[in-house]
C-alpha cells in the first residue's frame, strides 16, 4: 500500500500541475479584464518569492536585494523599450540583473548573518539614491515615461517567466548543484572542507535567481506609464518576498507559490477595503504566522496529513 501511494504522488502532481497550467493559459479567454490585471500582479509575487527561494531557501542566506534587481529591470524596460522589441528587452533587463547580482555577490556573499541582511538591503537603497540624486541633478527631470503594452501580453509574458523560474528552481533542487547549495545551508564549512567552491556556488545562484526577477521586473514596468526610482526600487520589494516564502513554508517548492499567491491576494483585499489599516491588519496577520506557523502554511498541511495518517493506522 505504501509503495503505491508512493509510486502514484508523482503522476498525480504532475497532473494536477498540468491542469493549473492550462486552466492559467486559457483564463484569459472568459474572466473580465480586471482578473487578469490582478492575476498578473499576484503572478509577479510569485515569481520573485520563487526566484528569491532559489538561492535563500537552500543556503538560509536572507537575501533583501530583490528590490534591487526587480528596479534593474524595471530601469532597463524604460531606457531601451522604445528602441528594442519587447522579447529582447526583458532579456536584457534578466542580464542586467544578473550581472549586477555577480558583481554584488562576489563582493557580499563571504558575509553571514546580519552582516549580509544589512549588505544586500543597502544595494538597493544605494541604487535607488543614486538614481535619484542623478536624475535630479545631471537630468534634471526625475523618472522615465515607459512604452505601454497590452495586459493580456503582459499576463502571457508573466506567466511564462513563472514556468521557468519554477522549473529552473525545481531542477537546481534536483541536481547535484542544489546538494551543494544545501550543505552550505546546513554547515557552510563542513561543505568547504569536503571541497564545494561554496563562494562560486552562491555567487551563480545568487545570479540565476537575479535573472528572473530583472525579467519580471522589465515585464512589469511596461504595465505603468511612468516609472521613478521609488517606484522601480520601492523597498516593500525587498521584504515581501522573504515574507511570502516564510509565509507559505521554504520547505517544499510549492510552499513558496501558494503562499506568494494566498499573501498577494490578500494584500490586495486589504489595501481595497481597508486602505487606512491594511497594514496593521498585514503585520498582524505576519505574526500570527510567524508565532504559530514556524513551517508556514505547508508546515501545517504536512501536520494535519501525519495526524490524519496516525488515526488510519490506529483504526486499522
Amino acid at each position: 500500500m505504501n509503495i503505491t501511494t508512493v509510486t502514484s504522488k508523482k503522476p498525480f502532481w504532475g497532473g494536477v500541475l498540468f491542469i493549473i497550467l492550462i486552466l492559467l493559459i486559457t483564463l484569459p479567454l472568459y474572466v473580465p479584464p480586471y482578473l487578469v490585471i490582478l492575476l498578473t500582479t499576484i503572478l509577479m509575487y510569485v515569481t520573485i518569492t520563487v526566484s528569491w527561494t532559489i538561492f535563500s531557501g537552500p543556503t538560509r542566506y536572507i537575501s533583501l536585494a530583490s528590490a534591487a534587481f526587480f528596479g534593474m529591470g524595471v530601469y532597463t524596460s524604460a531606457l531601451i523599450g522604445k528602441i528594442m522589441p519587447l522579447p529582447l528587452v526583458i532579456l536584457a533587463g534578466g542580464v542586467s540583473s544578473f550581472v549586477l547580482a555577480v558583481c554584488v555577490g562576489l563582493l557580499t556573499l563571504r558575509l553571514r548573518g546580519m552582516y549580509f541582511i544589512i549588505f544586500t538591503f543597502s544595494i538597493s537603497e544605494l541604487i535607488r539614491n543614486f538614481l535619484l540624486w542623478w536624475e535630479t541633478t545631471m537630468t534634471g527631470t526625475v523618472g522615465r515615461w515607459v512604452v505601454m503594452v497590452e495586459h493580456t501580453v503582459v499576463y502571457y509574458i508573466i506567466l511564462f517567466i513563472f514556468v521557468l523560474a519554477l522549473l529552473a528552481a525545481y531542477l537546481i533542487r534536483r541536481s547535484r548543484f542544489g546538494l551543494a547549495l544545501k550543505s552550505i545551508g546546513e554547515q557552510e564549512e563542513a561543505a568547504t572542507h569536503i571541497g564545494i567552491n561554496a563562494t562560486m556556488v552562491k555567487t551563480v545562484t545568487f545570479a540565476i535567481s537575479a535573472f528572473f526577477m530583472g525579467a519580471t521586473g522589465a515585464i512589469m514596468a511596461t504595465k505603468w506609464k511612468y516609472i521613478d526610482p521609488r517606484i522601480a526600487f520601492d523597498p516593500l520589494l525587498s521584504f515581501l518576498p522573504v515574507l511570502m516564502a516564510i509565509f507559505g513554508g521554504t520547505g517544499q517548492l510549492f510552499g513558496p507559490v501558494f503562499g506568494a499567491a494566498i499573501f498577494a491576494y490578500l494584500e490586495e483585499i486589504l489595501t481595497t477595503k481597508f486602505p487606512y489599516y491594511y497594514m496593521l491588519l498585514f503585520g498582524s496577520i505576519l505574526i500570527v504566522v510567524i508565532l504559530f506557523l514556524p513551517h508556514g502554511l505547508v508546515g501545517l498541511v504536512q501536520k494535519w496529513r501525519k495526524g490524519g495518517l496516525k488515526r488510519q493506522n490506529a483504526n486499522s
